[in-house]
């Protein structure tokens, strides 16, 4: 490029439609990060504060009160434990799974290869609220002596681990799938020709070159099952086998909840997602853009 035509260039006027973008995407922006700023803005500041001064008023006093008093009177060191001891296993079993049936469905031709998958993504349109009364039936009658605490898949760890997996195998199996079948199929028909058995055809060819779809998914399904709510609250009855969102009724009184000490609860419980999504970001990102290219 020349000269000249780099000096035009630079002074090419900024378009009416290229301002308007810019605007709309700041705007959105701020609608986006409104409510989270403004937790921020209510857990840092003391609640006889606010009460006196409204929410809406300029702070005489942030501090991190609120954020100890949560973290002390939630108990949440417990209830992390309990998070961890349900999503790990779920995300783990679910990436599993899933990748079992989507290597079955993309590297080898049978007749029923596409109802299988599509039987495992209709799990996924299913409404979790159609299924609640006989699946909560079904768990308190389903007994495991000596295997859970309760004696029975309801309120255990266990019936939360198995439901998830349930729900997120279906998606994660389409993802998987789809991805599985862009690799070259000259891979597996070598590997088949060298005498290699399925089960090394799948661990040690397919799944390591799967690795970006898989943080890509994992990324997802830590969130998705990190956040759940629904489940814990349906299918665990005991406080103490609460994940941790469940944790943050902890801080709501019978007769006065702290608006502000909620808040701060909050916050605290979203740090392990942020931490997850940064630590497997450039990943997830590969993931999410693979095939983008693709004609």
């Amino acid at each position: 490029m020349s000269a000249p035509t780099a000096a035009l260039r630079r002074r090419a006027p900024v378009r009416p439609a290229r301002v308007l973008l810019h605007v709309f995407l700041s705007i959105t922006a701020l609608a986006w990060l409104a409510p989270l700023l403004w937790a921020v803005f209510s857990a840092l500041r003391p609640y006889s504060e606010t009460s006196a001064k409204g929410y809406v008023s300029w702070p005489d006093k942030l501090g991190l009160d609120n954020f100890t008093h949560a973290y002390q009177q939630s108990d949440m060191t417990h209830y992390f434990v309990n998070t961890l001891l349900i999503a790990v296993p779920a995300v783990l079993l679910t990436l599993f799974l899933s990748s079992c049936v989507a290597f079955y469905v993309a590297r080898f031709d049978f007749r029923v290869n596409l109802a299988l998958l599509l039987v495992f993504t209709a799990g996924n349109l299913l409404p979790q609220q159609v299924i609640i009364t006989p699946l909560y039936r079904m768990y308190l009658l389903t007994d495991l002596p000596g295997i859970t605490a309760s004696g029975k898949l309801y309120d255990s760890a266990l019936g939360l681990v198995l439901i998830h997996v349930a729900f997120q195998s279906g998606f994660c199996a389409f993802v998987l799938s789809n991805y599985m079948r862009s690799l070259p199929h000259e891979l597996t028909e070598a590997a088949l020709v060298d005498g290699a058995s399925v089960w090394r055809l799948y661990w040690q060819i397919t799944l390591p070159l799967c690795k970006p779809a898989m943080a890509a998914l994992a990324t997802l399904l830590s969130i998705w099952i990190y956040n759940d709510f629904f489940w814990a609250l349906v299918l665990i009855s005991t406080g103490e086998n609460m994940p941790i969102t469940s944790a943050l009724n902890n801080l709501s009184g019978q007769y006065f909840t702290d608006p502000n000490l909620v808040a701060a609860g909050a916050l605290l419980t979203a740090v392990p997602t942020l931490i997850v999504y940064f630590a497997l970001q450039r990943q997830f990102v590969s993931g999410l853009t693979l095939g983008s290219g693709k004609g």
